[in-house]
């Protein structure tokens, strides 16, 4: 079993009661690394109760901002979590010493999206320029202008990441799973679409609650999510498998070159999707940003009673809010289901068949790494994404 032990921190009871504009900077705080997937869908989901729909110059910077934070939190994934794991180091510190260019890389790719971020949300953690309606202000025809020359180079870094990414030596765990994402007809999927899974699912996040059932296990704190019933996958793997001909031909031109493959069925191929995501949101963000024109930064709002509900994606995976607003714009009831906690019970089920697989005779500090390194692959928002675990081993 995957016991996590972290207190409640009641974000959804800290929203119930404030008004709507409000939840951008609440919602922020629950995450440090992907806090625009919490404003985001908080956001959209007010807009829906209110009847508001910003228009197309705040939905694309609003996918800026989305770039931004799949490119920082991703390139902090795979440089200081999941390449040690897999190049036989124990931190990404002592990976440094025989790979210091490709760390480098890495932090120009992280501290580009954090940029990217501060562009409209104001600064990188914590961002304060998103609101309903669209954002506080419009970003400078300057600033943007001074990050050409960087994405372009950034391109090249992120090629280099997706050939390096291919070309590792990653274990092969092939297994049956259920993809969920977000889906788009012709975009890949950020803030917009309808949620499928690869079982056929196809619905509107207004109706999510009657497919995907949350509960909590006797022997934790964290709350697991069902699809009918069973498991699934969400993350990056998840949205290639079901979104990969979503991608603009240079990304995929670029996956085929380099031999990756979607859908797969390998739960590693985590990392290769990310560092192909890495890719694509530095090309998605300099195409949006090329003859940027300022414009109206967002669209009048008023206080009303309603009710909404959207999914976004995060960089680890599908997220869902509801919101139910009174007549002076209070939020009377709040539900929030981030991406971990849909993970959760794929996560403990793959722990459960890939220890067994592995082979429970290997000693504890083997055990403790196989498990450690596959909680990892999921990249959860929660502390078991760094080297923490607490493995027991009862031997007869």
């Amino acid at each position: 079993m995957l016991q996590i032990f972290e207190p409640p921190r009641f974000f959804e009871k800290f929203l119930e009661g404030k008004h709507y504009s409000e939840q951008p900077i609440i919602a922020a705080r629950i995450c440090g690394i992907c806090p625009i997937a919490y404003q985001m869908t908080g956001v959209r989901a007010l807009e829906h109760a209110l009847g508001l729909e910003p228009g197309d110059w705040i939905g694309r910077m609003r996918r800026v901002l989305q770039c931004g934070e799949w490119l920082q939190s991703h390139a902090l994934h795979i440089h200081f979590l999941a390449l040690p794991d897999f190049l036989g180091f124990s931190h990404m510190l002592e990976m440094a010493k025989q790979y210091p260019d490709e760390v480098r890389r890495g932090l120009r790719l992280q501290a580009l999206g954090n940029d990217l971020i501060s562009l409209s949300g104001a600064r990188s953690v914590h961002p304060v320029g998103l609101k309903v309606g669209g954002f506080h202000r419009a970003p400078d025809a300057g600033l943007i202008a001074a990050l050409g020359p960087r994405l372009e180079e950034a391109l090249t870094d992120a090629e280099a990441l997706v050939r390096w990414a291919a070309a590792l030596e990653l274990p092969d765990d092939h297994q049956a799973f259920t993809s969920v994402a977000l889906h788009h007809d012709t975009d890949y999927a950020m803030n917009e679409g309808r949620v499928l899974s690869s079982r056929g699912l196809d619905i509107d996040a207004r109706d999510y609650r009657q497919h995907f059932q949350e509960h909590q296990e006797p022997h934790t704190t964290a709350l697991y999510s069902l699809l009918e019933g069973e498991p699934y996958l969400v993350g990056p793997l998840a949205r290639q498998n079901l979104n990969f001909a979503q991608l603009p031909e240079r990304v995929r031109v670029l996956a085929d070159d380099c031999g990756l493959r979607f859908p797969s069925d390998n739960i590693y191929d985590s990392l290769r999707a990310r560092a192909l995501e890495c890719y694509f949101a530095v090309f998605e963000a300099q195409r949006l940003l090329t003859d940027y024109r300022t414009a109206p930064a967002a669209v009048a709002d008023s206080p009303g009673a309603g009710w909404g509900a959207h999914c976004t994606e995060a960089p680890r995976g599908l997220i869902y809010h509801h919101y139910g607003l009174d007549q002076e714009g209070f939020i009377t009831e709040a539900c929030i289901i981030p991406p971990t906690s849909q993970n959760q019970a794929h996560i403990e089920a793959n722990l459960f068949r890939g220890l067994t697989a592995f082979g429970l005779e290997h000693s504890d500090r083997e055990l403790q790494f196989f498990a450690e390194r596959l909680i990892r692959n999921y990249d959860p928002c929660i502390s078991c994404s760094v080297h923490f675990l607490d493995l027991r081993v009862h031997r007869a």
